[in-house]
């Protein structure tokens, strides 16, 4: 299955556009779950169902707005392990995304974002309007079978798995936390004590998830795949 057949199995689970439909993507830190949506949302755009408008139909939304601030998670004792299941507003997210479902058509609805080069969440940067009719949504933990995230599942129409080679991932990885500021020990280091153990948990979700989608597509997606998730 290539770019284009998830385009068009994404454009059917979208209808006739008259419901707004969710989308998630899952997969292990650095699996290519951000540059799988953004292909995704690329290839769509201009191509909506009836009635929808171009360029304005479908959006991005990641779960990686809901990281605590790091503010909060040295107040709980969990800044060294940054990415874990319990470091997110699990909460907020399920929140967030039971809201898009109900489709207001009066409402904007407002999510947060993960600047990258602060490694910290924005409240309300992207902004989903009524136009939107398909929410595309990726995250580590979105098929997590624990409490605090069943409710997540419940409000996606559909999630796919990105399953990448596991070795070019953790090379990606270990060069993403490099890039953003952490010295190659170190990031090595974290990919291994911290991202490991979240690989684990992620990886033991596969089943439940309604498609994998394989290395040849995800390498195919180009360079920095698996860099921005």
């Amino acid at each position: 299955m290539r770019l284009a057949e998830l385009a068009a199995r994404a454009l059917a689970l979208a209808g006739d556009g008259t419901r707004r439909t969710l989308l998630g993507i899952t997969g292990a830190p650095g699996a290519g779950k951000t540059t799988l949506a953004r292909a995704l949302v690329t290839a769509l755009a201009d191509v909506p169902p009836p009635g929808a408008t171009p360029g304005e139909w479908v959006a991005h939304v990641p779960m990686d707005g809901f990281h605590l601030a790091d503010v909060a998670l040295h107040r709980l004792g969990r800044a060294g392990r940054k990415g874990a299941p319990d470091t997110f507003d699990a909460a907020g997210y399920a929140a967030l995304l039971r809201r898009l479902h109900a489709d207001d058509p009066a409402v904007t609805v407002w999510a947060p974002q993960f600047e990258r080069d602060l490694e910290q969440p924005l409240a309300g940067v992207i902004g989903v309007a009524p136009a939107v009719r398909l929410v595309v949504t990726e995250g580590n933990y979105l098929l997590l079978d624990d409490p605090a995230w069943r409710p997540v599942a419940d409000a996606l129409d559909e999630v796919w798995f990105c399953a990448p080679d596991e070795s070019a991932r953790l090379d990606r990885l270990v060069a993403r936390h490099v890039e953003f500021g952490k010295n190659p020990d170190h990031a090595t280091a974290w990919v291994r004590d911290v991202d490991g153990p979240n690989a684990a948990l992620v990886a033991a979700t596969t089943a439940r998830a309604d498609l994998v989608v394989t290395d040849d597509v995800l390498a195919g997606l180009g360079p920095g795949a698996g860099q921005s998730a």
